[in-house]
């Protein structure tokens, strides 16, 4: 038996990110896309903060419409940055009034793209905002894990001491910066597990249609893009379509992969852009019910 044959069909579950919309046109992009993966049942869905909290009342209004009309399970993201944390608590014990019950706590990004200073009234860093949404209700938490290191980390074992105190202060569940690389996960997974993080290490999967623009991205977030996937990619800048048909290929084959490795479940960075999604999302077998 090959390891396709082993894997397919999938028993996998998924969940999705979007972002809120700045414009009427990003709007309607954005619940077109909700409406074509909302069928697939994913277990949650998660709405970003802009940096520096810049898009916090769109996040608002978008986490609460996916519920109230979509009757999805959100996750709303939180952070720390350009808040107190009288601010963050009212919008947590808001969520908590109306439902929502799955929070993404996350340090944040400054606006300005600068160096990270903690708000003096507020939560320093990720770890003391899962602690303050502990004591407010008992929330599902998620964090953010990097298993190529987060970018301001001191060192790999830094970063790893930091993911163990957020989930020793009470989060549930680490989903990762995206990767390309099977290996970079199981190599995170195994130190990860070492240190006595138990709980389920989600991997961020990010299909790629820019490539210069996740080349730019990544060399910021300290995410590797492989010599073999810039190859994959040449020549492709004027050519949508193929890219389209690449990228959905190099993320169904990473998906698989780590199916095989034992990987259950799955968060799609989907950039408020579904068809790509649903598309890798057949491969791995994730369709409506109805078929």
């Amino acid at each position: 038996m090959t390891v396709s044959e082993r894997i397919l069909p999938l028993s996998v579950s998924v969940s999705f990110e979007f972002f809120p919309p700045k414009t009427e046109k990003m709007q309607e992009q954005l619940w077109e896309s909700v409406a074509r993966l909302a069928p697939l049942q994913p277990g949650f869905v998660s709405v970003t903060y802009g940096a520096g909290g810049s898009t916090r009342e769109r996040t608002h209004d978008t986490v609460l419409r996916l519920k109230r009309e979509k009757g999805l399970a959100p996750a709303a993201h939180l952070t720390c940055v350009a808040a107190s944390k009288a601010e963050v608590d009212d919008v947590a014990r808001l969520y908590w009034q109306e439902g929502v019950r799955h929070i993404v706590a996350l340090r944040g990004d400054p606006p300005d793209g600068g160096k990270y200073q903690p708000h003096p009234d507020g939560y320093a860093y990720a770890v003391d905002l899962v602690t303050g949404l502990k004591r407010i209700a008992d929330f599902e938490i998620s964090v953010a894990a990097y298993p190529e290191s987060h970018p301001e980390a001191a060192s790999a074992e830094a970063d790893l001491d930091n993911l163990k105190r957020k989930i020793d202060a009470g989060a549930t569940r680490a989903i990762t910066q995206y990767f390309f690389e099977t290996s970079t996960y199981l190599r995170f997974l195994e130190r990860a597990r070492k240190a006595g993080i138990q709980v389920p290490i989600v991997p961020g999967i990010l299909p790629v249609t820019n490539f210069a623009q996740v080349q730019k991205f990544s060399a910021a977030c300290g995410t590797n893009v492989p010599a073999w996937m810039a190859d994959l990619f040449k020549g492709l800048d004027d050519d949508p379509d193929t890219r389209r048909l690449v990228a959905a290929t190099v993320t169904a084959e990473l998906c698989r992969a780590l199916a095989g490795e034992g990987v259950e479940h799955f968060h799609f960075y989907t950039l408020n852009r579904a068809d790509l999604v649903f598309a890798i999302c057949h491969i791995l077998g994730v369709r409506p019910k109805e078929q």
